[in-house]
């Protein structure tokens, strides 16, 4: 409830205030997508986790504004713009998009390659991560959250597959049997080493190049796609509480440990929902000892299950936030419109993304 009053009283400020300034001082009125723009860009505050130029560069040539082009990147998630060169011409052809993002006038705009070495810039400095936890923290760090629904979605990139390395076989044993006291060494898997390390440690294990994924669609036929994979933590009403980006081999359960991990850091949760590509012994067990119950759809593998209990299935119907995430943020803020390579700025172009749902989805629970 104080979120959403707050929310509310950034939205009346924004209808009585701001709003009609700007319309007053641009002589004309603002479109419905160009509030939505001014709305989320208020939450966000994106230009806030931006360094000046002064404080980084004593020598040389200044660097141009980088709030701006920040503010840019948002307004093309929001704007469904497919690429940054016809963002500039957006910005050069519409006032008041230009004012919104920060430039005042047309010939103030960089260049595409510009805006190309800001965006590798914000990349490296892992901005998308650092503004998302920071709206996570200032928007629900004092709130309970019921259910953490758990779930990855396909993205596909413009850009050629990794090869693996053939996979290395292992030392032959001694025939016979084994000497008495000799014990054979087993080296522990990935989900249990998961259990003793931090959240980012078991995140720099796993694999983040491009390359090959095969899933089953809803139909039940097998399709592959050459990119990533993109993991979401989605909280009762919709709103990403962590992510995380790998390559688009990597099974699910790999990234459910970790992000447990960075969600309980994050808020305080009761419950985790998760599908059947989920149900694995350690993840049973951390998602206890952390004090929240496993809701995991059972996977067969060939065998009879029990169905869930029906306060269970109930409880498990929560699942759909996180699809409902994934949809949007491929189809409304840019996840199926990858133009860059590299797996760090497919990370930064779909973060922008999860920013701007996350403050939209804010505004519309205000609303």
């Amino acid at each position: 409830m104080k979120l959403r009053k707050r929310i509310s009283w950034l939205m009346g400020t924004l209808q009585r205030s701001l709003f009609p300034k700007l319309e007053e001082s641009w002589n004309g009125p603002l479109t419905e997508k160009e509030k939505q723009l001014v709305s989320i860009l208020e939450l966000v505050q994106v230009e806030r986790f931006i360094p000046k130029s002064s404080d980084t560069q004593w020598m040389g040539r200044k660097l141009r504004e980088r709030e701006s082009i920040a503010r840019s990147f948002v307004a093309k998630s929001v704007c469904g713009y497919p690429f940054t060169s016809s963002l500039i011409e957006a910005l050069k052809t519409t006032q008041s998009l230009r004012k919104i993002c920060g430039f005042e006038k047309a010939s103030r705009i960089p260049s595409e390659s510009t805006f190309s070495r800001a965006f590798a810039e914000f990349a490296d400095s892992g901005l998308g991560e650092r503004v998302h936890e920071a709206l996570v923290d200032r928007s629900l760090k004092t709130g309970l959250v019921g259910h953490i629904s758990r779930d990855a979605t396909a993205i596909e990139a413009r850009e050629k597959p990794v090869k693996k390395p053939p996979k290395q076989k292992p030392p032959r044993r001694k025939r016979g049997r084994r000497a008495k006291g000799e014990h054979q060494h087993k080296e522990a898997k990935r989900l249990e080493r998961q259990l003793h390390q931090s959240a980012e440690q078991a995140l720099n294990e796993l694999p983040v190049v491009c390359d090959v994924g095969t899933k089953k669609n809803s139909k039940g036929y097998k399709v592959s796609w050459i990119g990533y994979k993109f993991h979401a933590d989605v909280n009762d009403v919709g709103l990403p509480i962590s992510v995380a980006m790998t390559s688009a081999s990597l099974h699910d359960s790999q990234v459910a440990i970790p992000l447990m991990k960075i969600s309980t850091s994050r808020v305080i949760y009761f419950y985790d929902v998760m599908d059947s590509a989920y149900d694995a012994g350690p993840i049973y067990e951390l998602s206890r000892s952390l004090g929240h119950v496993p809701i995991i759809d059972k996977n067969s593998r060939g065998k009879d299950i029990v169905p869930m209990a029906p306060h269970e299935a109930s409880r498990y119907k929560e699942r759909s936030v996180v699809e409902r995430f994934n949809s949007r943020l491929k189809e409304e803020f840019g996840g199926r419109n990858i133009m860059v390579r590299g797996a760090q700025k497919v990370k930064m172009h779909l973060m922008f993304g999860v920013v701007a749902i996350f403050a939209d989805h804010l505004l519309k629970l205000a609303t």
